[in-house]
C-alpha cells in the first residue's frame, strides 16, 4: 500500500478513537492534519487523476470529510459545517460509478438542508433540493427536511416543534433545537402584538413547553421584559416601551390632492 495512504489511515484511526471518547479538541487537531495529508492525493477532487489507489483514496477522503461534518455539529460550529460540507459534496455528486454510495450520504444531505432552513437561506435550500435525484425525496432524512420547510412556510409552528421529538438521525438534534428557538421567537413576536397578556397554561401550550418551569426559564433567558405574575404573562410593558408613530395627516392629504390635480390635467 502507498505509504501516504498508510499514514492517512493510521492518523484517521487515531481520530476515530478520539471521536469515540468524545475528545473534540484532539479530533479537531487531528482533522487539520488529515486535511493537509489529503492534499497530496492527486486522485481526489478536483483533479480525479487515475492512480492505482484512487478508489481507496476517494473512499478514505469521503469518510474523513463525513466525520468532519458530524464533528462540526458536535462542536456547534456552523461555519466549519459549511466548509466541510462543501469539501464533501463532490464525493457525493462526482464519484458515481467510481466508488460505492455512502450510507451516510442522505443523512448528511438532509442535515445540510436543515442547516439552510435554520439559517433562513430558503433559496439555497431549494437549489440543493433540485440537485438531488427523485429517489432521494423518498429518503426519511430528506423528507424530514422538506416537510419541515413546508410547515415553516405555512406557519404551522406546532408541527415544527413537534418534529423535534422524531428526528431521523441523532445529529439533527442540534439544528432542530436552533429551529425550535427560531419558531418560539416568531411566536413571541406575534404574541406581543396580539395580546396584552396570556395565562401561564395558554402560553405554555402556545410555546409548546411541557412544564411551567421550561416556560419561565425561556422567559427569563429570552424575554426578561415580560412580567410573570398572578398566573399570567404580561406583554403590556413591551407595548408601553415601544414609541407610537404619528402619521403626518396634513402632508399626506396635501400630497394626495396634488396627485389628483395632476391626474385631472393628464385626462
Amino acid at each position: 500500500m502507498d505509504p501516504k495512504l498508510v499514514e492517512v489511515t493510521q492518523l484517521f484511526a487515531r481520530f476515530k478513537a478520539a471521536y469515540a471518547r468524545n475528545d473534540l479538541d484532539v479530533c479537531a487537531n487531528l482533522l487539520s492534519q488529515l486535511k493537509v495529508l489529503l492534499t497530496k492525493f492527486p486522485s481526489l477532487p478536483p483533479s480525479f487523476q487515475q492512480t492505482p489507489n484512487a478508489v481507496e483514496e476517494l473512499k478514505t477522503a469521503r469518510d474523513i470529510y463525513e466525520h468532519a461534518v458530524v464533528l462540526s455539529v458536535k462542536m456547534e460550529d456552523q461555519d466549519a459545517f459549511e466548509r466541510d460540507f462543501c469539501q464533501l459534496k463532490p464525493y457525493y455528486m462526482d464519484t458515481c460509478g467510481i466508488i460505492p454510495p455512502s450510507p451516510e450520504e442522505y443523512p448528511i444531505l438532509g442535515l445540510n438542508l436543515l442547516r439552510l432552513l435554520v439559517q433562513n437561506r430558503i433559496a439555497e435550500f431549494h437549489t440543493e433540493l433540485e440537485l438531488l435525484p427523485a429517489k432521494a425525496l423518498e429518503n426519511l432524512c430528506i423528507k424530514h427536511a422538506v416537510e419541515l420547510e413546508q410547515s415553516f412556510m405555512e406557519g404551522a409552528y406546532n408541527r415544527v416543534l413537534t418534529a423535534r421529538q422524531a428526528v431521523p438521525h441523532e445529529t439533527y438534534v442540534y439544528f432542530m433545537d436552533l429551529l425550535a428557538k427560531t419558531v418560539r421567537d416568531e411566536i413571541a413576536g406575534c404574541s406581543e402584538k396580539g395580546y396584552d397578556y396570556l395565562s401561564i397554561s395558554d402560553a405554555k401550550q402556545m410555546f409548546m413547553f411541557s412544564s411551567d418551569q421550561e416556560l419561565q426559564q425561556y422567559i427569563a433567558e429570552e424575554h426578561p421584559e415580560w412580567d410573570v405574575k398572578n398566573g399570567s404573562v404580561f406583554f403590556q410593558k413591551v407595548k408601553e416601551s415601544q414609541p407610537c408613530k404619528e402619521i403626518p395627516a396634513a402632508p399626506v392629504i396635501t400630497q394626495t390632492l396634488g396627485y389628483a390635480r395632476e391626474l385631472e390635467r393628464i385626462v
